[in-house]
């Protein structure tokens, strides 16, 4: 997957996550971007660690899961450290 393409990518999955994700989690187009990308990151090395499957294309079914899931782990874990005061 090209450069653009793991941005897009990054951008839709972000925004993906803050519906999914239960509560409030604030920020803008910037903030999607960021969790999308590092989740796709997230995603893909817990993928290749478990099921032995890597981020493919970006029309793969399993690059959006993933990275759906990475986003996911990426959210809640940034929730529960910004959480603590």
């Amino acid at each position: 997957m090209g450069f653009f393409g793991f941005i897009i990518l990054g951008l839709i999955v972000g925004a993906i996550v803050k519906a999914l994700m239960p509560g409030k989690v604030g920020g803008g187009w910037g903030t999607s971007l960021i969790l999308g990308i590092v989740g796709a990151l997230v995603g893909g090395l817990l993928g290749s660690l478990i099921f032995h499957a890597s981020l493919g294309t970006f029309f793969d079914l399993r690059t959006w899961l993933l990275s759906i899931v990475g986003g996911l782990v990426v959210a809640f874990g940034y929730g529960a450290i910004k959480g603590r005061n």
